[in-house]
Order: structure tokens, then C-alpha cells, then sequence
């Protein structure tokens, strides 16, 4: 029970890291979203055998993270979630690619496994910015970046629903589990026989909370829409980090950093 406690605590803590008032927070949420965007669009663009240009891509996290005051902890550790779905769709890479692209001394790397590293490093990027992006703009600011966007309405209702149909979700099964627990003091965990039950059970109080929680909503006035709030202007200082960071993403993409870091280095050494 304490750990789905923990759990519900922790998908809130993006939620008030959003309220700060930091120089990143204060970016306009558009701006914020069409960096995402292209910071994204570029990583993916990368050859699956490009593992040295990708390294240049970590200081965007560590510099919003840095000025944005977010945890770097809590950043990695939610990163370390998503990481299994990667590694599930590249673990029969070096299977299937062993032709060998790189000699060591003391070993040969086929190019199943550096496309599979290439594949970890590109996702753990993506979610590091997703979150980033969560924790500096807020799920509400993020819709009103996409009603800028004219993304259409209802995508942006569903995203919204169903980041909040997590809690809902979460608070039904904190209330099951400790149900669970009560009449079953002596047993660690639930019993693999009452997994259906009681998920029949949560499905069915989770729609039923979710349904009070609509007609109040309606009550209150809503219609289906989604009304942005604050819909402040874009300024001088916004536009100038959008293009900061897209003419950083595009020349590092194109130059090397990494690779001319490593020969500046052992030109020294030598």
C-alpha cells in the first residue's frame, strides 16, 4: 500500500513542479512544445548505427533541468519505467544484424548491438524531454500550446482525460489494495486467484468515479471544450529560445561534437 501511495506521490510531483516561477517556467508553453519538437524530430532522424553524435543532445535535459530547478533523480528514475518497452523492441537486434561494424583489441561489436545502445540512448532522450516538458509546462499549458497549434479538440480533451484518468485510476486502486489488506492481513500481496476479481472490481469503480466526476464537470458548465486560461503573448525573449535551441539541434546534428571533443583530446594527449 505505501508503494502505490509513493507512486500517486510521485505522478503529482510533475504536476507542482510545473508552478514554479523559474526562467523556464516562464517560456511560453508553445515555444517549450515546438522545442520538444524539433528536439525530437532530429534525435529520431539519426542513423540507427549513430551512437557519438547522440551524446551531444544530453545537455538540453541538463540545462532545463539546471535552470528549470527539476530533480535530476526524479527525471532518471521515471525514465527507468519506459526504459523496458525499448529494450523489448530492440533485444533481437544483435540477433538479427551481426555483421561486425567495430574491432576492439579485446572484443568485435556487431551492428545489432550498437543500433540496439543507439535505440536506448534515442528513447531514454525522448522520455527525459517528455517529462521535462511535463515539469516545466503543466498538462493544462501544454493544451493550450496545442489549441495554438490548431491541433483539433477533441485530441486535445482525450490527452487531458486520460492524464488525468491516471490519479483517478491510482487513488481506485490505493482504495483496493488497502480493502485487500484489511481482510487479509496475513498474506504478502494479493493472490494470483483474485487478480480478475479485483480487477473487474477497480474497472468498474474506476468508470464509476469517472462518470461523478464528468456530471460534475457538466454541472459547472462544461461543454466538451477545452478553454485555455492565461493565453499570454509570445515575447522576444520566447522566440529567441526557440531558435536557440533549434540552431543548436541542427548544427549538432550535421557537426559532431563529440567526435571533434575526442580528437581535440588526443591531439593533446599525444
Amino acid at each position: 500500500m505505501a508503494n502505490i501511495t509513493e507512486s500517486l506521490n510521485n505522478i503529482r510531483i510533475l504536476d507542482e513542479l510545473a508552478e514554479k516561477k523559474t526562467v523556464i517556467h516562464n517560456i511560453h508553453p508553445l515555444m517549450k512544445v515546438l522545442v520538444t519538437i524539433v528536439y525530437l524530430i532530429v534525435i529520431v532522424s539519426f542513423d540507427k548505427y549513430q551512437i557519438s553524435g547522440l551524446l551531444s543532445f544530453i545537455l538540453y535535459p541538463i540545462v532545463l533541468m539546471a535552470l528549470g530547478e527539476i530533480p535530476y533523480g526524479l527525471i532518471l528514475k521515471r525514465t527507468l519505467i519506459g526504459l523496458p518497452f525499448i529494450i523489448g523492441v530492440g533485444m533481437f537486434n544483435p540477433l538479427f544484424d551481426r555483421d561486425i561494424l567495430v574491432v576492439l583489441p579485446w572484443a568485435q561489436i556487431s551492428g545489432g548491438w550498437i543500433s540496439f545502445l543507439s535505440l536506448l540512448i534515442k528513447g531514454g532522450l525522448t522520455i527525459i524531454a517528455a517529462l521535462i516538458l511535463i515539469g516545466t509546462t503543466g498538462m493544462p499549458r501544454i493544451a493550450e500550446a496545442f489549441q495554438i497549434m490548431r491541433v483539433p479538440r477533441i485530441f486535445i480533451m482525450q490527452l487531458l482525460f486520460t492524464y488525468r484518468y491516471i490519479f483517478v485510476l491510482a487513488e481506485e486502486v490505493g482504495r483496493t489494495v488497502r480493502g485487500y489488506s484489511l481482510r487479509s492481513p496475513n498474506e504478502k500481496g494479493i493472490q494470483f486467484i483474485h487478480w480478475g476479481p479485483l480487477t473487474g472490481q477497480l474497472l468498474l469503480r474506476t468508470l464509476e468515479r469517472a462518470q461523478r466526476i464528468y456530471q460534475a464537470m457538466y454541472c459547472r458548465g462544461f461543454t466538451g471544450e477545452f478553454v485555455g486560461g492565461s493565453q499570454k503573448k509570445v515575447g522576444l525573449k520566447d522566440i529567441l529560445y526557440f531558435i536557440g535551441w533549434s540552431a543548436y539541434f541542427i548544427m549538432v546534428k550535421y557537426t559532431n561534437i563529440s567526435t571533434q571533443i575526442g580528437r581535440f583530446v588526443t591531439g593533446v594527449v599525444k
